[in-house]
Formats: structure tokens, C-alpha cells, sequence
């Protein structure tokens, strides 16, 4: 049983697990399926203040709170307990591509070109993490919820926002992995 879960699950097991949680939260407790709203809750309850957006009762959504902090855990359990010991496995032109930017380190599933601590104080790091998160953020807020919350939930729900929301995500993918992202590698 252990040895299954070292190793990367099919797509349609995978997905069709993430899928049934949202049935599951609507049956059990009437709850909405999404990630980005837990900050917000937890910046109410660590930073009780004046700020209108915060000022809500909270408490009614302490669920949520533990539902990222178990996603946090299982993580956290999967990179450490149940971590697959073969390299990451990409195509050959994937390699090539990313040999061409500059990635050498295709062994690992964050590349230390990218990911390291040289990298987080260099221009680099500046607009890949901060403007990035920045952007991130700021998109979020903007459409009213994570790509988890629209995707599987609002999709799922028949909600015509959450389906250009996500029109919109997969838009901006495709333009920052063909048009923005090879011109920020060469930085």
C-alpha cells in the first residue's frame, strides 16, 4: 500500500477524487470548495482590526481553515514520507527547451535555476516571486476566487463566472508559458 502511494496516481483516480469533494462538502455541510478564501480568514482572525473587509464573523468558516491545514500536512507528508526516489521524468524536447533557457536541473520538480536561495535575491527572484505573488494575489481578488474555487466548484455548480474565470486562467497560462515566461528565463 505504501509503495502505491510513492508513485505518481492516473489522472482519472486523481481527478476523480478531487472531483467528488465537491458533492461531498455540499452534502455534508452545505460548504463552497476553495483555497484562496482561507487568507482571508485567517487574516480576520490574527488581525482583528478595522479594516471592513476583514470584519466579519470568521468562526463560521474555521472548517476551511483546517481544510488548507490538512493540505498543508498531506503535503508535507508526500514530499517527505511518500517522496517518488526516481527523477522527474520529461521529454526529451522538454529537456532540450529548458537547456536552451538555461535549465539544466531537470532531475528535480523545481529546478535549482529557479528555486534557491541565490535566485530569490537576484532580479529574477524579484519578479518571479514577488511580482508574480503580487499578481497572483491581485488576480484572485479580481475574480472573486482561485482556480480551484472556479474550476472545480463554481464549474461544477453550472456558474457562468467561474467558466469565464477559467477561460480566462487557461488564456493567461498559454500567454505566460509561450510569450512572457521564455523572455523571464533569460533574465
Amino acid at each position: 500500500m505504501l509503495e502505491t502511494l510513492k508513485h505518481p496516481w492516473p489522472w482519472y483516480v486523481a481527478g476523480a477524487l478531487i472531483g467528488l469533494t465537491v458533492p461531498y462538502l455540499l452534502l455534508v455541510g452545505n460548504k463552497t470548495f476553495g483555497i484562496s478564501s482561507s487568507l482571508r480568514h485567517l487574516c480576520a482572525a490574527c488581525m482583528p482590526g478595522k479594516v471592513p473587509f476583514f470584519h466579519y464573523d470568521w468562526k463560521k468558516e474555521v472548517w476551511n481553515l483546517f481544510f488548507v491545514g490538512g493540505i498543508a500536512l498531506g503535503a508535507f507528508i508526500g514530499a517527505t514520507l511518500l517522496a517518488d526516489p526516481n527523477p522527474v521524468v520529461l521529454a526529451e524536447p522538454t529537456k532540450a527547451y529548458l537547456a536552451e533557457k538555461g535549465i539544466t536541473d531537470t532531475s528535480r520538480m523545481l529546478p535549482s535555476e529557479l528555486f534557491s536561495w541565490s535566485t530569490l535575491f537576484s532580479l529574477k527572484g524579484l519578479v518571479f516571486f514577488v511580482l508574480g505573488g503580487f499578481l497572483v494575489g491581485f488576480g484572485t481578488r479580481y475574480a472573486g476566487g482561485c482556480t480551484s474555487g472556479h474550476a472545480i466548484m463554481g464549474l461544477s455548480s453550472l456558474q457562468w463566472p467561474s467558466l469565464v474565470a477559467t477561460v480566462m486562467f487557461m488564456v493567461g497560462g498559454i500567454l505566460m508559458t509561450w510569450f512572457i515566461l521564455p523572455h523571464l528565463l533569460t533574465l
